[in-house]
C-alpha cells in the first residue's frame, strides 16, 4: 500500500511544500495539510505502518528522522532539533518511541 492510496498526492505536494525549510516541520500543521487528521482510525493505522519502516509496530527515532521522505523520496530529512521535538510530542508514555495508539493521539491533537 502506498501513501497515495489514502492521502492525494496534491495534499502530500502541499504538505511537503509548507516544511521544505529547515526546522520548519511542525506536525500538527503537516498532518492537517495532508489530509491525516481526517481520515479513520483504520487509516491512520494503515499510513502508520507504512511509517513503521522496520515493522517493529513502533515509530523509533531514526524512522522518524526520515519521516517526511514515506510520503516522497525527495523529500528532506527532519533535523535534529525537530526530530526530537516530534518525539517529545508523540512519546507520551516516555518509552523512546511512538506507538500505534500515540500515533493515533497525535494526529487528532
Amino acid at each position: 500500500m502506498a501513501m497515495t492510496d489514502i492521502l492525494s498526492a496534491q495534499d502530500i505536494e502541499a504538505a511537503l511544500t509548507s516544511c521544505q525549510a529547515a526546522d520548519s516541520f511542525s506536525y500538527k500543521s503537516f498532518f492537517s495539510k495532508v489530509g491525516l487528521k481526517s481520515k479513520s482510525t483504520d487509516q491512520i493505522k494503515t499510513i502508520f505502518g507504512i511509517l513503521d519502516q522496520d515493522k517493529s509496530g513502533f515509530i523509533e527515532e531514526d524512522e522518524l528522522q526520515l519521516f517526511l521522505q514515506n510520503f516522497s523520496s525527495s523529500a528532506r530529512a527532519l533535523t535534529a532539533a525537530e526530530t526530537k521535538a516530534f518525539m517529545a510530542a508523540g512519546d507520551t508514555d516516555g518509552d523512546g518511541k511512538i506507538g500505534v495508539d500515540e500515533f493515533q493521539a497525535l494526529v487528532k491533537a
